[in-house]
């Protein structure tokens, strides 16, 4: 298990390590719009947060205060958490797309008394959920009408002392309470402490052999625990340079700039790399221009590059499973996409695939520190200091989730084998029976097809059905190409052979009959993702409920009237 003690090191004496240490070093890289960008250096990051912690004070922020943040990925944004944490606060992250309803119901059962507003794309979309009485102020990319109603943050800290002695906190003191994307119902609170942060911290860099001369891009939402703790707490612990996303559209500049030696992608990230890189080069002609000696080396760094990938070392994939064609197709440019394993309630502590050791399919061996065993149903059950301290407010949800002696009960079902490696063959929720009385877990065949260029996502379903059929939704891309000449009868062919492809790939009860592709993109704001990005199964089969059984009588490919 993990230790604990005077040695281990919080976050906020990370940060004074780094001021020491590297204290002219830039850290921040802040794309501010026109090619403009700002840099912070340790110092100026330790001196902003120091004002903002006293600004809170002299707002009458107490010790142990629950403080909201809502913002895209922004210098700004981990400035504020460590921030909330000098003047003693528990920071409460908010996913930057929420509607009204969600932020209403967090920032209530968190009991937040202030809120961060930053950078994000409908500000009008969710400002009706802040309760009344929350003291607001605006950070210095929020919208307009959120800058001109609420103190900002350029004035703040232009008009503030910075705090003397901030707050040094408790290992066992609450640090954030972070509220599940959740894929059905109300988001649980789950708590961590500055004993899990410190610990998954300090052993983290250690797993991938960090250095100060890391660079990496943000650009998941840092209210997920994953991205938290794999730039945020990362770059405290060691040092190294934060290049932040302007936004989707600049996203391929914004790689560029930042050349990441280490960048972390969820399998959707993964797959759009592999379309786009498919569409200009086909993979049956990669391979044979990767035959050729002389071109070997130029093809690899000419599409990696293309990506902004040729300089990085650590490629991570984690969430969902990566098709095996994706890792495959990535493996033969020299980069090694290795799998990871982890949730929001372990701090996005579990299992590591390390370099040398990939077995496709199978997301590696436990963490240090980290125990893991098979429950009843095949359940994965995992245990380290990483893991939560429970549900904010919800005790039962709590005792349903954490053993007594400390294990999590993960909700995927899976394996292990000689070696210690974990396969996930499932969500113990998702797994469905069809009328046959066989059992299909999804995850995986929606994984295979999500590999054909054009493809967004894919749901399969099957629940009480005589076989599995698959909800496609294809990407705003390939929608505009199939307005043009025969497109679409072209693509219907390609999933015709994918589907035929996919089904040979799988038993005979886990085949499916049908691919219906979808006109409505499934979306953050229709409620048919996550604000992870993972699928709303249950939202997404209501929604096409009295359609499915007239789908799944038909045989082939259907296209959505």
């Amino acid at each position: 298990m993990m230790t604990t003690g005077k040695d281990v090191i919080t976050p906020l004496k990370a940060l004074a390590q780094r001021c020491q240490n590297q204290g002219n070093a830039v850290a921040f890289v802040q794309p501010l719009g026109g090619g403009q960008v700002r840099e912070y250096t340790w110092k100026q990051i330790d001196e902003e947060a120091r004002k903002i912690a006293a600004y809170l004070h002299a707002q009458g922020m107490q010790q142990g205060d629950h403080v909201a943040l809502v913002s895209k990925n922004c210098a700004e944004w981990i400035i504020t958490d460590l921030a909330i944490w000098m003047a003693g606060g528990i920071s409460v992250p908010l996913y930057p797309t929420l509607v009204a309803e969600t932020v209403r119901q967090i920032m209530e059962h968190s009991e937040s008394k202030f809120l961060f507003v930053g950078k994000l794309d409908d500000w009008d979309m969710m400002k009706a959920g802040v309760p009344e009485g929350v003291k607001q102020i605006a950070l210095s990319l929020a919208p307009t009408d959120a800058l001109e109603a609420f103190p900002k943050w350029p004035d703040i800290i232009r008009d503030t002392a910075p705090l003397a002695d901030v707050h040094q906190p408790e290992l066992s003191e609450l640090a954030t309470i972070v509220y599940t994307s959740g894929t059905t119902g109300m988001p649980k609170g789950v708590m961590h402490d500055f004993a899990s942060l410190s610990t998954v911290g300090e052993k983290m860099i250690k797993v991938y052999n960090l250095t100060p001369d890391e660079r990496m891009i943000s650009y998941l939402p840092l209210s997920h625990v994953a991205e938290r703790v794999a730039v945020e707490i990362a770059v405290l612990y060691v040092g190294g340079k934060i290049f932040f996303a302007e936004s989707l559209e600049t996203f391929g500049e914004d790689i560029k700039r930042a050349q990441p030696t280490v960048f972390f992608a969820v399998p959707r990230i993964w797959s759009k790399f592999y379309q786009k890189a498919s569409d200009a080069l086909p993979p049956k002609k990669l391979n044979r221009l990767l035959k050729v000696p002389f071109l070997n080396k130029v093809i690899k760094k000419k599409v990696l590059g293309a990506m902004g990938l040729d300089e990085c070392r650590i490629a991570l994939s984690g969430a969902a499973a990566l098709s095996p064609e994706i890792i495959t197709w990535f493996k033969k440019l020299g980069l090694e996409i290795l799998e990871v394993y982890g949730m929001t309630e372990n701090l996005a502590w579990s299992h590591t695939t390390e370099e040398g050791d990939q077995q496709i399919g199978w997301v590696g061996t436990p963490n240090d520190g980290v125990e893991c065993r098979i429950g009843d149903g095949g359940e994965i059950m995992v245990r380290s200091l990483g893991n939560m301290k429970g549900y904010y407010k919800q005790p039962d949800k709590t005792a349903e989730d954490l053993t007594d002696d400390g294990w999590l009960h993960t909700g995927d079902v899976g394996e292990i084998d000689g070696k210690g490696r974990l396969r996930i063959t499932g969500r113990v929720k998702e797994i469905f029976k069809t009328e046959k009385g066989k059992y299909v877990a999804p995850a995986p065949i929606e994984n295979r097809l999500a590999t054909l260029p054009g493809l967004e996502m894919a749901c399969v379903i099957g629940e009480g059905m005589g076989q599995p059929i698959a909800l496609l939704n294809i990407t705003p891309e390939e929608q505009e190409r199939l307005t043009k000449g025969h497109e679409k009868e072209h693509f219907t062919k390609e999933l015709e052979a994918l589907l035929e492809r996919v089904n040979k790939e799988l038993d005979p009860h886990e085949r499916m009959t049908t691919l219906v592709v979808c006109k409505e993109a499934w979306s953050v704001e229709n409620g048919m993702i996550t604000p992870t990005l993972k699928l709303k199964r249950n939202v997404i089969e209501k929604h096409y409920a009295e359609q499915i059984a007239a789908w799944s009588k038909t045989r082939g490919v259907i296209w959505e009237a």
